[in-house]
């Protein structure tokens, strides 16, 4: 166990100083490209400035065969693409490596920090089960960045694909300094819970709850409500991260076709403490864009109970609503999230910088 006073060490001579505090930047929708793939590669400079981050995935969807090419292709991205990445712009640059049990894993590593380091953002790592994964990451990490030179640390992200990570999500979130956030993983976390769907995120049909019966009535019309499978996890990975002062995201929506379905599992997620999901495709990026931002109504009703409540202290009477000092806080938060945003979308600036209080 390491004393809470070597914590910020750096773990290797020469690397830069863990970081104290998570930088808040807008990460409302994570997209997804295979970096190996021509197509994709080449729609990602037009692409920066229209999605808060551009992530190489490395991962599940790249083939064996074409492990080398996608990791070849990053390391150009990074090399060529400007105002992309860490403080150059407002599109962050993150990557997905190869599961710590894979035999690709280092070959990331070891390429991708010395070649393009000081352009990364986040390290996105799959399948973390406990705390001893993030610290193998940490101390190969700390050794790469001093060797390289990098003068800043590489932020780590966990994704959530096991009962056993979810078992030990508070370990994980407090495992290093370098830890971002979580994002959770539906689709392989069903598959070792032993769910029983097949579907990639969201709901399903058969996991409901059914109304009373009317008058006794058990043979007459009764109402079903379809409830969300993920809530529990959800919840759970949110108070870890809160507690840790990182973020938590939503992970797939499998079903690019069905963006009603795709826009609610988000806002769900959103009303719950995410920042966040990820896009697999384009059209999601513009439901992350919009969910993930307040409205401009929820906005003005913050900054109006902000307003209406002066230092922060007593209770006032709003719409006749009964305003207190723990609705302050809850108003700040949102507030606070919208000047981060508008920072970077104009549109939103404009939106928010258009709302007039009323007395």
């Amino acid at each position: 166990m390491r004393s809470a006073k070597d914590f910020f060490t750096p773990l290797a001579v020469g690397a830069p100083a863990p970081l104290r505090e998570i930088p808040a930047r807008p990460s409302r929708a994570i997209h997804f490209f295979d970096p190996g793939n021509p197509k994709m590669a080449a729609k990602v400079p037009d692409m920066v400035g229209t999605v808060d981050v551009l992530l190489g995935n490395l991962e599940d969807a790249v083939k064996a065969e074409n492990k080398d090419i996608s990791r070849a292709g990053l390391v150009e991205i990074g090399q060529t693409v400007t105002n992309l990445g860490s403080t150059r712009g407002p599109t962050q640059f993150w990557t997905r490596i190869n599961s710590l049990d894979s035999p690709w894993v280092l070959d990331d590593l070891t390429t991708l920090v010395p070649a393009i380091g000081d352009k990364l953002d986040v390290i996105m790592v799959p399948k973390v089960q406990g705390a001893e994964d993030i610290h193998y990451i940490d101390r190969i990490l700390a050794q790469l960045e001093a060797k390289a030179g990098i003068s800043k640390p590489l932020q780590v992200h966990a994704i959530l694909e096991t009962a056993r990570g979810v078992a030990n999500i508070e370990e994980i979130c407090a495992a290093s300094p370098r830890m971002q956030g979580l994002s959770l993983g539906p689709a392989d976390l069903a598959a070792d819970r032993r769910m029983k769907t097949t579907r990639v995120g969201g709901g399903h049909p058969g996991y409901l709850v059914r109304q009373d019966p009317v008058d006794g009535d058990i043979e007459g019309p009764r109402a079903t409500y379809q409830q969300d499978l993920w809530h529990y996890t959800i919840a759970r990975m949110v108070d870890a991260c809160a507690m840790n002062g990182i973020y938590a995201y939503y992970g797939p929506f499998g079903d690019i076709k069905d963006t009603v379905a795709c826009e609610d599992q988000f806002r769900n997620a959103f009303l719950l403490g995410c920042v966040g999901a990820w896009s697999l495709h384009p059209v999601q990026i513009a439901i992350a864009n919009k969910v993930f931002s307040p409205s401009v109504e929820d906005v003005r009703h913050a900054r109006r109970v902000i307003a209406a409540m002066g230092d922060g202290t007593g209770a006032v009477m709003l719409d006749g609503k009964m305003e207190d000092d723990a609705s302050v806080k809850q108003c700040k938060v949102m507030v606070a999230l919208a000047e981060e945003l508008a920072a970077i979308d104009p549109a939103l600036k404009a939106a928010y910088d258009a709302i007039v209080l009323e007395a």
